[in-house]
């Protein structure tokens, strides 16, 4: 079992910067490739960004690219999303999730085997 616990969302102004954590414990992080999804209300969930269990890959979305970076600490068992320039398309409730797959596949929301409980980004205008 993995608990995931993220933090610190809140409230910014549009053009500001928000850097989310998520700490990890349970099992071996480092057996996990990680990835941050996000939920706007009456939207699907999306990936926004993930990474590989060594943090030698990464993958964007196309909306955040060039905005938002994802990283990790397998020392620390946490794994980072730093956002800038935010737009308030970016309001959402963003999770983090786990995945001990052996193919690494950061798309595909069903092979995640872990999920934090979410934390809300909400990026005024």
């Amino acid at each position: 079992q993995v608990q995931l616990v993220e933090s610190g969302g809140g409230l910014v102004q549009a053009g500001g910067s928000l850097r989310l954590s998520c700490a990890a414990s349970g099992r071996t992080f480092s057996d996990y490739s990680m990835a941050w999804f996000r939920q706007a209300p009456g939207k699907e969930r999306e990936v926004v960004a993930a990474i590989s269990r060594g943090g030698g890959s990464t993958h964007y979305a196309d909306s955040v690219k060039g905005r938002f970076t994802i990283s990790r600490d397998n020392a620390k068992n946490t794994v980072y999303l730093q956002m800038n320039s935010l737009k308030p398309e970016d309001t959402a409730v963003y999770y983090c999730a786990a995945d001990s797959g052996a193919i690494w596949r950061p798309t595909q929301d069903r092979l995640y085997d872990y999920w934090g409980q979410g934390t809300q980004v909400t990026v005024s205008s």
